[in-house]
């Protein structure tokens, strides 16, 4: 069976392994997830990814990172858009998230890349989660 929101599962299988204390969680692969994945091990978010090859589309593997006390480093992940209503936003009113102690991944013309490289690079885009 397809499935509808491929991100939205990302998100929650990413959640869920944080919540069980697992180490790594797979994820069946695409080029915009390896992208997400490149942007959270650049902010600190995860510790490491891997992409590993099958017969099929390719399985993403990521190294789920905690703090001393066995806390997920990340504490809560949210979609924004959604097949059914994407959301777009100009650099301009790109808001951080958490007065900035989150951030937010955006699809721009330019790559996937933080609320803050989007404001910096003063290009808008389709706002895909935030993360906290």
């Amino acid at each position: 069976m397809a499935m509808s929101d491929p991100i939205a599962d990302m998100l929650t299988r990413i959640r869920n392994g944080g919540k069980a204390e697992f180490a790594k969680v797979d994820i069946p692969g695409s080029k915009l997830k390896i992208e997400m994945a490149r942007v959270l091990k650049e902010q600190g978010y995860i510790k490491n990814y891997k992409f590993l090859e099958d017969n099929k589309q390719g399985i993403l593997r990521i190294y789920l990172k905690y703090t001393a006390e066995r806390r997920p480093v990340i504490y809560g992940l949210q979609r924004v858009s959604k097949p059914s209503r994407r959301v777009y936003k100009k650099s301009k009113d790109i808001k951080p998230v958490l007065n900035g102690l989150g951030i937010s991944i955006l699809s721009t013309s330019k790559g996937l890349m933080t609320d803050k490289q989007a404001r910096n690079e003063n290009v808008g885009g389709e706002v895909l989660c935030h993360i906290w």
